[in-house]
């Protein structure tokens, strides 16, 4: 309770702090450049690919069997598996992907491929987005990770733990 409390306040001085800044034409650019070591010149100045987590990544062919990529998920502890082929992102699989492919086609569940599961498409950010970017992403799409790329490649995973926000 004293630590949901200490957040809202937290959150409530955040939002005085840019309610004064746009009254006073002080944008949020300004503030990080005074105060870069603030949670705010954080989010601004932080890129993603600088605190990206980069070793152990969980990856999958897709046409790696669910249990490997379940081993995968569980030995690497990002929750997720990224599916390449080709050295290209064509999917991820999550431990939420799995849990529900458990229940609706227990039947078939140990047949089945990484293809077969995956989500085309993760949602990705590039390693030069702030870490304001990357917050304001898992917000939008209500996710908990995303994945850093650069020229389309692999570099890190960012979870929402990572932002320290």
């Amino acid at each position: 309770a004293e630590l949901a409390r200490l957040r809202r306040l937290a959150a409530r001085r955040d939002a005085l702090a840019v309610a004064l800044m746009e009254i006073r034409g002080f944008k949020a650019d300004d503030f990080a450049q005074f105060h870069p070591g603030g949670s705010l010149g954080r989010r601004l100045l932080v890129k993603a690919g600088n605190i990206a987590q980069k070793e152990n990544l969980p990856l999958s062919s897709p046409n790696e069997t669910i249990i490997d990529v379940v081993h995968t998920i569980s030995r690497c502890g990002f929750g997720l598996s990224v599916i390449i082929d080709n050295e290209e992102i064509v999917g991820v699989v999550t431990d939420g992907d799995i849990r529900r492919a458990m229940e609706s086609l227990q039947e078939r569940f140990f047949g089945l491929q990484a293809k077969d599961l995956m989500s085309p498409n993760p949602k990705t950010i590039e390693t030069y987005a702030t870490l304001h970017e990357a917050g304001a992403a898992m917000e939008k799409y209500k996710i908990n990770s995303l994945l850093v790329v650069e020229n389309k490649q692999l570099r890190g995973i960012l979870q929402i733990y990572d932002l320290h926000l």
